[in-house]
């Protein structure tokens, strides 16, 4: 057969030095190499019996290690962590375990590779509330940090997937947090401090951290202090800095303890101090010089907080239960008899007598309260009780008049009539002659 003049012949795969690893299904082996340019290739087959890799995905597992399509994915073990409520939790995610599990020869010589880190709660999209993942760049660490709360008690696994920029390879690896309430509880004393100087990833080191906690420790007067939580001044509603050098994002550190404030931090947040705050001046304290010159604390930002212990409330108390003997329950099938009369008068009777007092008390308004004719004169003056009594007298004199009087009926209502001589006429029968006169005669 010959071929089809609409194919174009495929052109020539290009050399690579291929490192083959596993024998595929149909023939030949699934390999990775680099080409000749210094690109590199993953997942490519050496053999040409192999589907192309456009059409097939090769999904093979050897050592916790993935092939796909777009590159390989290595799984690296479990890293189990354990940690306390109201305590920072920060976990750094070591470029180098993650460096080490690509397989990629080039990368290697070249140095160290650009590595993108991206966390989420198994099965879910993002993680929780309570905890933040920070890199600054794909050359940089990436750090995990939040501090848990009692409502986070338990146990959540996290998700790390690290990508290689280079080779588009991903390490993944599992992180499992199991959260357990302090046993003492929150610090009865917290204070929250904003440090301008630094960026979030930067107070996140443990060095760092020790050394903000000794310089709080000097102001507090107390050394039992320790870091509450760490939040980026981006996550609380603060402005992106100018890119000029030395402008940082700020870090809100806070801080928390078993001993009352000292004076200093009581009188950094007097009002005195929020007075001067609102001119734009320093508040008033004596304690400035504690952290310097490593931090740049921001005392018209700073809160100091009481917290008030939380009362537990108690928990199910369990009885001894129904059947503390065996056997079944037995109910009873008799009541004891109860007398039902009284409770039958007090509630037939009561409301009889109540709308009897209402009747009583309605016929006395309406019938035994009137005022009467007599008591009506008493209280009417003489000449007006004449004056009614005249009216009253002539319209009835009026009346009997006319009803004794006698008149002749009105002309109008006879049936036919002479309006000058008052002749009446009756109006069916006509003159001698046969003509009729009309109903009302001419006038001359």
């Amino acid at each position: 057969m010959s071929p089809s003049p609409f194919l174009s012949p495929s052109p020539a795969p290009p050399k690579y030095s291929w490192h083959c690893w596993d024998t595929c299904p149909g023939g030949g082996h699934v390999c990775r190499g680099a080409a000749g340019n210094g690109e590199t290739e993953a997942g490519r087959s050496c053999a040409s019996t192999v589907a192309p890799a456009l059409f097939l995905t090769a999904a093979l597992a050897l050592g916790g290690t993935q092939t796909t399509l777009g590159g390989t994915q290595i799984s690296l073990p479990d890293h189990r962590i354990s940690l306390e409520t109201g305590a920072i939790f920060v976990h750094e995610l070591e470029r180098e375990l993650f460096q080490e599990a690509f397989l990629s020869e080039s990368e290697e010589e070249d140095g160290a590779p650009p590595i993108t880190f991206h966390a989420h709660l198994w099965d879910h999209p993002d993680l929780p509330r309570w905890l933040r993942c920070a890199q600054r760049g794909p050359h940089s660490s990436a750090f995990l940090y939040g501090s848990p709360t009692a409502a986070e008690v338990g146990t959540q696994i996290i998700e790390v997937l690290a990508a290689n920029r280079l080779s588009y390879e991903t390490a993944a690896q599992r992180l499992i947090i199991s959260i357990v309430p302090s046993p003492e509880g929150d610090p009865p004393y917290q204070g929250e401090f904003l440090v301008g100087n630094h960026n979030v990833e930067e107070l996140l080191p443990e060095a760092v951290q020790e050394r903000f906690v000794q310089a709080v420790s000097a102001v507090w007067e107390h050394d039992d202090v320790h870091i509450i939580n760490i939040t980026s001044a981006l996550d609380r509603g603060g402005r992106v800095p100018l890119p000029i050098e030395g402008r940082k994002e700020g870090v809100y550190v806070k801080v928390g303890s078993h001993a009352a404030f000292s004076p200093c931090l009581l009188a950094a947040s007097s009002p005195q101090s929020l007075f001067h705050c609102r001119l734009g001046q320093q508040p008033l304290a004596s304690c400035y010089d504690t952290f310097a010159p490593h931090f740049a604390i921001r005392w018209c930002n700073l809160t100091l907080l009481r917290v008030l212990p939380t009362p537990t409330a108690p928990g199910l108390v369990w009885g001894p239960g129904v059947l503390e003997g065996s056997g079944d329950f037995q109910p009873p099938t008799s009541s004891p008899p109860q007398d039902l009369l009284p409770a039958f008068l007090v509630t037939l009777l009561v409301p009889l007598a109540v709308a009897a007092v209402l009747c009583v008390v309605l016929g006395h308004l309406m019938c035994c309260r009137r005022e009467g004719v007599a008591k009506r004169d008493l209280e009417t003056s003489d000449i007006q009780l004449v004056h009614h009594t005249t009216i009253h007298g002539d319209t009835e004199e009026l009346r009997s008049m006319a009803r004794s009087r006698d008149v002749p009926r009105p002309l109008s209502t006879l049936p036919m009539f002479n309006v000058r001589t008052g002749q009446r006429t009756n109006p069916m029968a006509g003159p001698p002659d046969g003509a009729r006169d009309p109903l009302i005669p001419q006038q001359r």
